[in-house]
């Protein structure tokens, strides 16, 4: 292709307008469906912003555990990446979105999404150490390493969404403009692309193998040491509260997981309504879950509430 020609395609493929197609069959849920979002997004971020302020305000959840609990409650505010736009769709009959508004969305969820990952097996490690390694484990996770390992996280984050999108966008577009899903994920948008995407595939599905699948099994390699070192040494009060925070824990990492089975596909396999419905349990219920599942199930978080609304309650009294 001559260079003239390459610089039309670009200028033709950055002036596309896509439209979402979102619950668009599904007219006469419009409402409820609203509703419904609406009170899911409310509940994600005001849940998620609370965990923030009680961590911040209280000097007994400023420990290696709760400073990655923070880190998570900031990154499922994510949420208003996708569920914003979507509410205004479903109040409304222009779903459009442009060229560069689609990249963002992307990027911004990818960054999110694959941050978190590596922050799941962050967290996971941090309690490996906290239950096996208990005598050295302020000296193991101290400041500098909980440091490393979030900044680890959000740099991986960036590698990934920034490869997809830029290599993706860069793609020329043809034929139809309609991207069946509720925001611009990768396989919907993949299948507008012109030509062969067989290395896009091929990147996609080797970036989940290290980006989902390899956090995955750390997480259920630590937790199951965790299980085995409670099974010999602990009490019957300790095993079931271990129990209890893994099993917990584990249900949101599998509920994020299930991008594994949206990712490590070719795109032959694709089945968009049915990726659709799977990518509301990750990009909609595991934020959702995580106030609830991390920290207001936790003693220490209830009583840094209980605290908060005592001193509220003097100074109005």
């Amino acid at each position: 292709m001559k260079p003239s020609e390459e610089g039309i395609i670009g200028n033709k493929t950055s002036s596309v307008v896509f439209v979402i197609l979102g619950f668009s069959h599904c007219s006469d849920m419009k409402v409820i469906f609203f509703i419904l979002f609406l009170c899911i997004y409310i509940f994600t971020v005001l849940g998620n912003l609370m965990i923030l302020v009680i961590i911040k305000m209280d000097p007994v959840l400023h420990t290696p555990m709760y400073f990655f609990l923070r880190s998570l409650s900031f990154l499922e505010i994510y949420t208003s990446v996708t569920l914003p736009r979507v509410l205004v769709s479903l109040l409304s009959t222009d779903t459009s979105i442009t060229f560069a508004s689609c990249a963002a969305q992307m990027y911004f969820f990818l960054l999110f999404g694959a941050t978190e990952c590596c922050l799941l097996a962050a967290m996971s490690y941090d309690r490996y150490q906290a239950k096996c390694n208990p005598l050295h484990y302020m000296d193991i996770m101290n400041k500098k390493v909980c440091m490393q390992l979030a900044a680890s996280s959000w740099i991986c984050g960036n590698l990934v969404a920034l490869g997809h999108t830029t290599f993706i966008f860069s793609l020329p577009f043809c034929g139809s403009s309609v991207i069946n899903h509720f925001f611009c994920e990768i396989q919907p948008v993949l299948m507008l692309l012109c030509g062969d995407t067989y290395w896009n595939e091929l990147q996609i599905i080797l970036t989940a193998a290290f980006v989902i699948l390899m956090p995955f099994l750390l997480i259920l390699v630590s937790y199951s040491l965790i299980i085995s070192s409670i099974l010999k040494t602990g009490s019957a009060k300790e095993r079931y509260k271990v129990f209890s925070t893994c099993f917990s824990h584990l249900t949101v990492v599998i509920l994020f997981g299930t991008a594994v089975f949206i990712y490590i596909r070719p795109k032959s396999s694709y089945s968009l309504d049915v990726d659709k419905v799977l990518s509301l349990f990750y990009s909609v219920v595991t934020p959702l879950l995580n106030p609830v599942i991390y920290s207001l199930r936790n003693r220490e978080v209830k009583g840094a509430i209980f605290k908060i609304r005592m001193k509220l309650f003097h100074l109005n009294s």
